[in-house]
C-alpha cells in the first residue's frame, strides 16, 4: 500500500462516535509507529508519510472523503489498487474486521464518494464493524444517527482490543509491500 485513508468526520464532538472508527485505527497506528500528521490545505487533509507510504484523513465531512484522496492520490501518483481505505461498518458486528478488494460502498456515503473520484471501486478496504442498530439497545434509531453515536462501555472495550489486534496486522500489510 501506498496510501493509507481513513475515514471520519471533524470536530471533536465526532471524534469518538462509530463513524469514526477509521480515524481512530489510523491516528492509534501513527502515534504507535511515530507517524506524524500534519494538516495539508492544499489536500483538505492531515497527511503523513513513512517509508513511501502516506497516511491521511480528510478535514473535511465523510461524505465529501473522495475529494481529498483524490487530491493526495493524484499529487503522489498512486494508483486506487495501492489504497487502503480504513471505515466503519455497519454490516459487521462491533469488533469484527475485513480486508477486501474491488468491493461496492454498500451505502456507505465515505465510500460511494471515494468511488465517485476515483472512477473505480478496485481499492482496498479495512471494514470494522460497529454493529446495526436493529442489533442494539436503540433498534428504531436510524442508521445515520446511529453511526454519530460512541459505543457503550462493553463496546468500547471490544473495539479496544480490536484496534489492538488490527495494529499489528495493519503494520504487516503495510510494511510487506
Amino acid at each position: 500500500m501506498k496510501l493509507i485513508f481513513a475515514l471520519g468526520n471533524p470536530e471533536d464532538k465526532y471524534s469518538q462516535t462509530r463513524h469514526n472508527l477509521g480515524q481512530q485505527v489510523l491516528i492509534k497506528y501513527c502515534q504507535k509507529y511515530g507517524i506524524t500528521l500534519d494538516n495539508k490545505e492544499k489536500f483538505e487533509a492531515r497527511v503523513g508519510e513513512s517509508n513511501k507510504t502516506f497516511f491521511a484523513y480528510s478535514l473535511g465531512f465523510m461524505n465529501l472523503s473522495g475529494f481529498p484522496l483524490q487530491k493526495i492520490s493524484n499529487f503522489y501518483k498512486i494508483p486506487p489498487r495501492e489504497i487502503l481505505v480504513i471505515h466503519d461498518d455497519i454490516d459487521l458486528k462491533v469488533g469484527e474486521y475485513k480486508l477486501q478488494f474491488d468491493r461496492s460502498s454498500a451505502g456507505h456515503n465515505g465510500i460511494k464518494s471515494i468511488v465517485e473520484q476515483l472512477g473505480t471501486q478496485a481499492f482496498y478496504r479495512l471494514r470494522i464493524g460497529v454493529g446495526h442498530p436493529r442489533f442494539s439497545d436503540t433498534p428504531m434509531i436510524p442508521v445515520e444517527d446511529y453511526v454519530l453515536l460512541p459505543f457503550n462501555s462493553e463496546e468500547k472495550l471490544i473495539i479496544d482490543q480490536t484496534i489492538d489486534k488490527i495494529l499489528p496486522e495493519l503494520n504487516e500489510i503495510i510494511t510487506s509491500n
